[in-house]
């Protein structure tokens, strides 16, 4: 995409002085960070408006005032106490005709809007095909045929996935042929029944994991064909997680990705995950996302490349790090500064490249454990739910397999390109380069993060001694104890080698016990005897 930037062009600041953005997904993760960094660091920045929809029973304005009640908003508050000024909530929805945007809204977007941020997404990656092409591709089209009518448009920005391509090993910042023509698709699930849908699934995705990468891929072609007369870019993340720096380190609000199985490894849930140790885990921080997103659109707009930019905002090729390395950081951390409500203390490992092990642990670790505490929940009389939350935590699992079992090289040419052209103050401003980061200190604020802001438990303190914590740690030990037990019977069972160490180790413990017992009973008698005669 390469395309001059000129001598005395704008700021990042300077650029969006008097912008005005139409922004989807205000209300998710990215949307969030997005909001926060554009109105604290570009204090001149028009407004924001933000589809939004109302939810049980609450206006698009009260949802928005909820929102900035939040901690991410606390920096910003603090600058500028006055910041919701500049916020416009326009009540929408994604899967309605025409956004569900009133004409009054339209026509004030057509005439005030100069940038587009489409953010908004299902991403859920075992999302029903219909509710997947709805969300990340017709809402591209809705998207296309309202922004068609802004009369100011400077730039329509997508932000896409760095797994719309994930079927290929070596991805390029490049538009990949598509497996089907986007309005084929459409086509299908317009005479398709669910039941229909379903079954042909699988042939649809071909070598794509989910729905999820299926479509975003899918969404990329249909944007660029019927956006075509649009000033287009796209912005492909990885696995987007807790923030790095802005506005504070740790920041989440979700169990999204890996975010929840931390919380599982935390509580002690998740001791057998079916993982390569060794593959890259291509996380990368939120606010370098959204710093991406702003200089992304900063340049497309200031350079006017011939082709539409695709950036790639990804960890791995600059500063890699594993799934040992993610998963050995987060154990420890949770080890030292325990969840308050956790069901056994945390593995000393959990990743298993092995499947028949894994297999195998899962069963040990997870299944026995869940019938057994859920056994006894019923005859102490409480509603068993153990199961259950293994049943839901193993479905997370599963669709987190295909993205730890594999590593991606992704390119970050039009990345680098983008932030060489950024002045020294802008670079360190708008840091869009994972270069720096320290991972074991990023992936403890990672976690540090969850039990903040996701599971409001302090961080500063251990958890105090309660009964629920014995229970759970005496429910553990019961566990573990019981199985040694049941696998030690087996194996006796199975060989006569193994049975005559078990009567040795049970004959040496009847002797000790024995020698104890004598002991005790002599040393009672003398204490006795000497009692009496005193």
């Amino acid at each position: 995409m390469a395309a001059k930037v000129e001598c005395g062009v704008p700021t990042i600041a300077e650029f969006y002085s008097g912008k005005n953005i139409f922004l989807t997904g205000g209300t998710g993760f990215i949307g969030k960070v997005f909001i926060e960094k554009v109105l604290r660091s570009c204090t001149d920045v028009g407004d924001i408006y933000i589809l939004i929809r109302p939810r049980r029973g609450k206006s698009v304005r009260d949802r928005m005032r909820k929102i900035f009640t939040e901690k991410i908003f606390d920096r910003l508050r603090k600058k500028n106490p006055d910041f919701e000024l500049k916020i416009k909530p326009v009540e929408g929805d994604m899967m309605k005709p025409n956004l569900g945007i009133s004409q009054t809204d339209a026509e004030q977007l057509s005439n005030k809007i100069h940038l587009v941020f489409h953010s908004a997404a299902t991403i859920k990656f075992d999302e029903p095909i219909r509710v997947a092409v709805e969300m990340n591709m017709l809402a591209v089209r809705k998207m296309i045929k309202l922004s068609k009518t802004f009369k100011k448009l400077e730039l329509f920005l997508h932000v896409s996935t760095a797994y719309s391509n994930c079927d290929r090993h070596h991805i390029e910042e490049i538009l990949y042929p598509a497996p089907i023509e986007p309005q084929q698709l459409i086509n299908l699930c317009s005479v398709l029944d669910d039941e229909s849908l379903s079954k042909i699934t699988p042939k649809l995705l071909g070598d794509k994991p989910n729905t999820y990468t299926y479509t975003k891929h899918l969404a990329e072609h249909l944007l660029m064909k019927e956006g075509k007369e649009l000033p287009l870019a796209i912005v492909r993340p990885s696995i987007v997680t807790s923030s790095w720096k802005e506005p504070f380190p740790g920041w989440i609000d979700n169990y999204n990705g890996p975010s929840g199985l931390y919380i599982a490894m935390g509580n002690g849930m998740l001791r057998a995950f079916h993982a390569e140790p060794g593959a890259t885990a291509d996380i990368i921080p939120v606010d370098i996302v959204v710093n991406t997103l702003i200089t992304t659109a900063w340049y497309t707009v200031i350079s006017k490349p011939e082709e539409v930019p695709i950036v790639h905002c990804t960890s791995g090729g600059i500063n890699p790090i594993t799934w040992r390395e993610v998963a050995d950081t987060v154990l420890c951390y949770y080890r030292n500064m325990p969840l308050q409500q956790t069901f056994r203390q945390p593995a000393s490992d959990i990743l298993c490249k092995n499947k028949m092990l894994r297999d195998f642990w899962v069963i040990m670790s997870h299944h026995i454990p869940a019938y057994m505490t859920d056994v006894g929940l019923r005859l102490t009389g409480s509603k068993p739910y153990m199961v259950n939350r293994y049943t839901k935590l193993h479905k997370a699992v599963d669709t987190m397999n295909f993205f730890v079992l594999r590593s991606w090289v992704w390119t970050n040419a039009n990345s680098k390109l983008v932030n060489n052209k950024l002045t020294t103050e802008d670079k360190e401003a708008y840091h869009m380069c994972p270069g720096s980061l320290s991972w074991p200190e990023y992936v403890e604020d990672h976690a540090v993060g969850m039990k903040k802001y996701v599971m409001n438990e302090p961080v500063d303190v251990l958890p105090s001694p309660s009964g629920y914590q014995t229970k759970m740690r005496n429910l553990g030990y019961t566990i573990n104890t019981i199985m040694v037990i049941a696998i030690g019977r087996i194996l006796v069972a199975q060989s006569e080698m193994a049975s005559s160490v078990w009567q040795c180790v049970a004959s040496c413990g009847r002797g000790i016990a024995e020698t104890i017992c004598e002991g005790v009973y002599n040393i009672t008698s003398g204490r006795l005897q000497a009692a009496a005669h005193t």
